[in-house]
């Protein structure tokens, strides 16, 4: 008989599955530090492969090249991922132990180069794609990074972190708008929890399904107001799953202890409601009581899923509709860890943005109080910014109620709603509203005399009301009826608007003419709000340099880009947006008559000949007419650079979310209170050196994020101590965070050590 002699190798493994069937690696890194931990692996083979926490392996595409269009290629790329294994980190110690040889290419590759290789091919996709416009090529990124995160969850990371400047736009606003609009087309593969209404009862147990023990992070939405798109439905946790990849990627949250969650309540989209393949419950919402209930068991089952963990999960409630917004974030914000990124988030970064305006102006952020501000919108968004200005101006006026109550006077609020699709329109009856909607700054000088003759304005509005129609109410004063609660305390009283020449509603012009405010601030989400005339208002104002900020999102939604601002109002002003938009050469616009008259001209013919031949229809104007013209007048104009930049300042939240979060994470503080949020937006408004804030930048670049967040959560961290709610973090107990706070630098080392970082976990050490 035949001796059959066994290898080594696989008498380790045979030792492995019947004596120790987990592999436990031990590391001798600094245990605390993210991403350094000790890991059991119970898996073998192809089952580590097709896991993207452990897999190394990423895929190339380059063969796929053949393929005419960004769309194309994505789909195959979602369809044969698995299909191509070439390039590997595995190394052949881990190969080994692990069952892993021979079903992977004999090369040995470092992190650095299956980066560089995954860069080259998409850059090499980027010039060769052609794509039409049902599928752009933001969102085709978007699908093929998004197969990325599917397979390698590390590499994943490791792209976004080394290119967030590029990408941030692309996992996070504006294309997750698009992404969240088109979700129930693009999902593939699960992510995330969803609770519906009709899981009433079950929530409690089904928490469990999750697998993960620990969870540091939750973002939940009910998608019933995404970025000012509407409502989106189940397809709105497309938003929360954006968020927390900014988490992982800025803050250092580790990616295997967050959690995207879509409480799906039905829908009021009536366009969902008949689309049989959307994926969320076909009822319209829930209200009232029903809903709270809803909510109330959502955050029981949680918090009972992860009793331990209950100090170091935080809750980010993201696009609530505004009457459910503040409701829920005073019934939950003194009992859990928990904040509203769109009331209180973009408060944050807004502030930040309109004390940076105050240092522009060259005068010290003490003077803020003395600021007039304009503000467009009376949303969540709008609300949250208007209480948070106020308590900033009141603390520095001394934090009396005498002062808490004289900073109302520095605001001046119109309200503008943006339209749902399929709402009728007021102009003209019959009207629906177009899907496709886009910027009017420059038709009104056509339109609203030909609209006057035909009977159909009596008075020149804004032509946005025409083809994007807003129901704009104007100023809000005392005398509205059924005032919204939230936007009372901002109501001027009507004596005292009297004797500046306005009253109850009047338009944003009016308001902007007679007021000449410091900044013009933008919360709408009524795209191209401010229009021509409300720019050239923009003119008067007392300010030596008037503040500009449009901050809705998407960018459809901003309501003026940079070159309108710059063009029309000048190049002395600060502009902000809540979308990323490229600086402004000032010299394309010495031209800018010219440019308004042939818009305008074209328009004129245009609509003049759809009015002969008996076509007028909103759907007349589209999109990609207005850019193609603008693309063209754009071009030529650009002609007549002289060098002299606009700075265009993205005003984003995740300036300050992800240190907010990672502040309140590492203190183990039991609540995020307003002071925290304060020490936050005033920490981001001081990043910026006085030289860059004289140029005009406010806000720093995205590329410096983890730098900012490391920052923005030290101050958190800071100010929860000072606040006695800080309780530590794991080995760190609020004694030791006490002596911290008075270390600065070691506050920062303390924070960097615990963010997470993508690294290979070693699998499997080789013996000495």
């Amino acid at each position: 008989m035949s001796q059959i002699r066994a290898s080594s190798s696989l008498i380790r493994r045979l030792k492995q599955r019947f004596v120790n069937p987990a592999v436990f690696i031990q590391t001798t890194s600094f245990t605390t530090a993210e991403g350094h931990r000790p890991i059991i692996v119970h898996k073998r083979s192809l089952d580590i492969l097709h896991d993207p926490w452990f897999n190394k392996v990423i895929l190339t595409i380059s063969l796929f090249l053949q393929f005419t269009s960004f769309s194309a290629l994505a789909q195959f790329f979602s369809d044969q991922f698995n299909s191509d294994l070439q390039g590997t980190a595995f190394s052949m110690t881990e190969r080994d132990r692990l069952d892993l040889r021979g079903l992977l290419p004999p090369n040995v590759m470092s992190r650095e180069q299956q980066i560089a290789r995954f860069m080259a091919d998409l850059k090499r996709l980027e010039v060769h794609a052609r794509d039409g416009p049902s599928d752009p090529n933001a969102l085709a990124k978007w699908r093929i990074l998004n197969r990325l995160h599917d397979r390698n969850e590390t590499m994943y990371y490791k792209v976004l972190i080394a290119n967030i400047e590029e990408y941030a736009p692309v996992v996070y606003t504006p294309t997750v708008g698009l992404v969240c609009q088109n979700y129930s087309g693009l999902f593939r593969r699960p992510r995330g929890m969803y609770f519906s209404a009709e899981d009433r009862g079950e929530m409690m147990s089904m928490v469990y399904n999750w697998p993960a023990d620990q969870v540091d992070m939750i973002v939940v939405t009910d998608g019933s107001r995404i970025l000012g798109l509407g409502d989106l439905g189940v397809q709105g946790i497309g938003i929360a799953i954006g968020k927390l990849d900014l988490y992982v990627a800025a803050a250092g949250i580790n990616p295997q202890r967050v959690l995207p969650v879509m409480i799906d309540v039905g829908t009021n989209n009536e366009k969902l409601l008949k689309d049989p393949l959307y994926l969320g419950l076909q009822e319209h919402r829930l209200d009232g009581d029903d809903y709270v209930a809803v909510i109330d068991e959502f955050m029981e089952a949680v918090f009972t899923r992860w009793p331990h963990v209950i100090v170091q999960a935080i809750f980010i409630f993201e696009d609530f509709q505004s009457k459910w917004a503040f409701k829920l974030l005073q019934r939950y914000r003194n009992t859990y860890r928990m904040f509203n990124d769109d009331v209180q988030g973009t408060a944050g970064v807004a502030i930040a943005g309109l004390l940076g305006a105050v240092r522009a102006q060259g005068r010290p952020m003490i003077d803020f109080p003395k600021q007039k501000i304009v503000v467009a919108g009376a949303g969540s968004a709008g609300i949250g910014v208007l209480n948070a200005a106020r308590k900033t101006m009141a603390r520095m006026l001394g934090n009396t109620e005498t002062a808490f109550d004289s900073a109302r006077s520095q605001f001046w609020v119109v309200d503008a709603k943006p339209p749902i699709i399929g709402d009728s329109c007021q102009v003209f009856p019959g009207w629906v509203v177009d899907p496709i909607c886009f910027y009017l700054e420059y038709s009104k000088t056509f339109s609203c005399d030909i609209l006057a003759k035909l009977g159909y304005l009596t008075e020149p509005e804004m032509i946005i009301t025409l083809v994007f129609p807003c129901y704009i109410q104007g100023l809000i004063t005392d005398e509205r009826e059924n005032i919204d609660p939230d936007a009372l305390p901002f109501a001027k009283k009507v004596k005292e608007v009297g004797r500046q020449g306005l009253g109850e509603g009047a338009s944003l012009v009016e308001v902007v003419r007679q007021v000449k405010p410091d900044v013009l601030l933008g919360l709408s989400a009524v795209g191209g709000l401010f229009s021509k005339e409300v720019l050239e208002a923009m003119r008067g104002s007392t300010s030596t340099r008037p503040a500009i900020f449009a901050m809705s999102n998407p960018t459809k939604n901003a309501e003026c880009t940079p070159e309108e601002a710059f063009s029309i109002v000048g190049d002395n002003i600060i502009f902000a947006s809540g979308s990323p938009f490229k600086d402004v050469d000032m010299g394309m616009y010495e031209g800018n008559c010219i440019g308004y008259f042939a818009t305008s001209f074209i328009f004129d013919s245009y609509f003049n000949c759809l009015l002969i031949h008996g076509h007028v229809t909103c759907h007349m104007l589209h999109a990609h007419m207005f850019m193609t013209l603008r693309a063209l007048l754009t071009t030529m104009l650009s002609l007549a650079g002289n060098g002299h930049i606009g700075h265009c300042n993205q005003g984003n939240n995740m300036y300050l979310f992800p240190g907010i979060g990672l502040g309140t994470l590492l203190s183990g503080s039991r609540i995020i209170s307003d002071g925290m949020l304060q020490a936050a937006a005033e920490c981001l408004a001081a990043y910026m050196t006085e030289e860059e804030v004289l140029q005009g930048k406010i806000f720093p670049s995205i590329s410096s994020i983890r730098d900012i967040t490391k920052k923005v959560a030290a101050a958190v961290v800071k100010e929860a101590i000072e606040e006695g709610l800080a309780e530590g973090y794991r080995e760190t107990d609020a004694r030791e965070l006490q002596r911290l706070s008075q270390l600065q630098e070691e506050l920062l080392e303390y924070v960097e050590t615990n963010m997470w970082n993508p690294e290979y976990p070693t699998l499997v050490y080789k013996e000495d």
